[in-house]
């Protein structure tokens, strides 16, 4: 173990994970003092494992209670270990709602986050008069009538490049007002290209599906679009209102935040 940490750092692999997990017991991806964090899980077992330090780099952070199917992360190490066995290592020491699904060795100029192109999220609503015991932690339990019709007109107004500024949390609503002041104006701007925006279905279930591809998220911005989706679905708003919210760039015009629960990141492009 020595050995690997004394290495010169023009040997260090660089080392891609396919990380799955349920953010139900974390606050989050990124991590937060005195918080159970993912971040902090995969770090800490990482350590553990290799006797050194890292800095795990997702491609992005997943809130409170969110999961995630194929999140995309990597560090750097000195260490040797062939992949597969880091693999099976990672697994036998991290918590049983973390799982790694792949490690592999990527060239060097790899980052997890800066060489995203996009991202899909699904967000499930469980329409059933009675909750379930075996899905709950993974859905919004939501027992009143949706107009899906109606919803999926809506969430194809999503898609194309706009200002979601009536779609972000509070702070990022902030960081766009200082925008002015901003040397680095490409981090905070609240511009984001949606490729596909969908309502699903499942066959034969009560699980109502959102799905949503884009270039990237705001804090919030996915959880927002749903509670506005089931604003519309209730008949609160109509869907010729999604354009109006939009161009308004107001926050206080668009529906609820939705749970965390029933939002799951399951792909990330590159």
């Amino acid at each position: 173990m020595t050995q690997w940490l004394n290495r010169p750092m023009t040997q260090l692999r660089n080392l891609r994970l396919i990380i799955s997990y349920d953010g139900t017991d974390f606050h989050g991806w990124q991590r937060q003092p005195d918080a159970p964090t993912v971040q902090e899980s995969l770090e800490l077992a990482i350590e553990r494992i290799l006797g050194e330090k890292v800095q795990v780099y997702g491609s992005g952070r997943t809130d409170a209670g969110v999961h995630a199917l194929n999140q995309v992360a990597n560090f750097k190490t000195a260490c040797k270990i062939p992949c597969k066995n880091l693999l099976k290592a990672l697994n036998n020491t991290l918590q049983n709602t973390v799982r790694i699904k792949d490690v592999s060795e990527v060239p060097n100029r790899f980052h997890a986050r800066k060489d995203a192109r996009s991202k899909t999220y699904r967000y499930r609503i469980l329409q059933a008069a009675v909750g379930s015991p075996f899905i709950n932690r993974f859905v919004w339990h939501y027992r009143f009538p949706l107009d899906i019709g109606r919803m999926a007109q809506s969430a194809k107004l999503f898609e194309g490049k706009h200002d979601f500024t009536s779609f972000a949390a509070a702070d990022a609503s902030v960081a766009q007002a200082l925008l002015p002041l901003l040397r680095d104006k490409a981090e905070t701007t609240l511009v984001r290209t949606i490729f596909t925006s969908r309502i699903l279905r499942r066959p034969r279930t009560c699980v109502l599906v959102y799905e949503v591809t884009g270039s990237g998220f705001l804090h919030h911005m996915v959880r927002n679009i749903v509670g506005t989706l089931v604003e519309v679905g209730r008949g609160k708003l109509d869907p010729v209102d999604i354009t109006r919210i939009l161009e308004a760039r107001d926050r206080t015009l668009a529906g609820p935040t939705a749970p965390a629960q029933g939002l799951c990141l399951v792909k990330v492009d590159y």
